[in-house]
């Protein structure tokens, strides 16, 4: 698809890369792809390929899967944006696959995973972090994200973490 590889290109063009220096903080808290560190939000523009499949974004793959239908899971592939992405996998009305609760944090890390494997600028800024605790900061998540106020379970903070150690 040329979309897909007009994106790649304009993957690393997309925001300004935050440079890749020794991080010396013991907290990195990211969030919007605007700030310093957003490339490690799912709404950064880093089109993957999972089992021969081109996806925009880490978040489209992730909404994506909340679906077993293949129409529906190509609905939210081709979304324009992440954002719409996720408007899509949010809608109420939607039905979730059954197993969803069990299945979110292998779809995250996959699209994740894919991600930073795949781009070797992101594997190198995420081991720049050396030991920072990574926190994804805001009060719209308390599942992926620390809540705003650290209450939240912080998934993809401590799954980046995970990463990290093994790379």
């Amino acid at each position: 698809m040329k979309w897909f590889f007009l994106l790649m290109l304009l993957a690393t063009a997309a925001y300004a890369e935050t440079p890749v220096t020794d991080y010396k903080d013991p907290v990195l808290n990211f969030y919007s792809t605007r700030d310093a560190y957003g490339e490690f939000s799912n709404f950064a523009l880093y089109p993957i390929v999972v089992e021969g499949m081109n996806w925009p974004s880490s978040e489209h793959y992730y909404q994506a899967h909340k679906y077993t239908d293949p129409e529906l899971m190509e609905k939210v592939r081709a979304a324009k944006t992440p954002y719409d992405a996720a408007v899509i996998g949010r809608d109420p009305n939607i039905p979730k696959r059954p197993d969803w609760d069990e299945y979110k944090d292998i779809a995250m890390e996959t699209a994740v995973r894919a991600k930073f494997d795949q781009y070797d600028y992101l594997k190198r800024l995420l081991k720049s972090t050396n030991v920072a605790v990574l926190h994804e900061h805001t009060k719209n998540d308390i599942y992926w994200g620390d809540g705003g106020d650290g209450t939240g379970k912080d998934k993809l903070g401590q799954l980046l973490m995970k990463l990290r150690s093994e790379y």
